[in-house]
């Protein structure tokens, strides 16, 4: 199996990059990759001390980042950037911790010129952490 490497595909960095791979991809429709929550990430340190948990709009993040590649992917999107329009439904099942492997899956539900709809899962070890419905917006890059 094939993996991608996430800054190939979009256009975030670290400390802000919330996806490590990006094992499946077909462009325009969907994805699948991983997030290794290291006890090192900052937000960990404050999130809460003595008891770390990742927050569940990290979570959201990295779905959404994924999501951001298989939009980016496609042709017709190439020199542009997804936007955050909306969050609805977002769910957390479950805690997220220092040493998890997040497993991120997201599905284009809708796609046009200028908006898309998603629907994401995150999983550590098979069992659903966070599952949430995006909408987006497709802005010139650097706009």
């Amino acid at each position: 199996m094939s993996s991608y490497d996430p800054r190939d595909l979009i256009p975030h960095r670290p400390p802000f990059l919330l996806v490590d791979r990006i094992d499946a991809l077909e462009p325009g429709v969907s994805g699948s990759g991983t997030f290794a929550v290291r006890a090192d990430l900052a937000i960990l340190a404050g999130h809460f001390p003595d008891n770390p948990v990742l927050p569940g709009v990290y979570q959201v993040e990295a779905i959404a980042q994924l999501g951001a590649a298989v939009v980016l992917s496609d042709p017709r999107y190439r020199g542009s950037l997804p936007l955050f329009g909306g969050i609805d439904r977002a769910r957390f099942r479950r805690v997220v911790r220092p040493g998890d492997q997040l497993e991120l899956t997201i599905e284009m539900t809708s796609l046009s010129a200028r908006a898309g709809k998603g629907q994401g899962h995150a999983r550590v070890a098979g069992e659903l952490c966070a599952e949430v419905s995006l909408f987006f917006i497709i802005a010139p890059a650097g706009a």
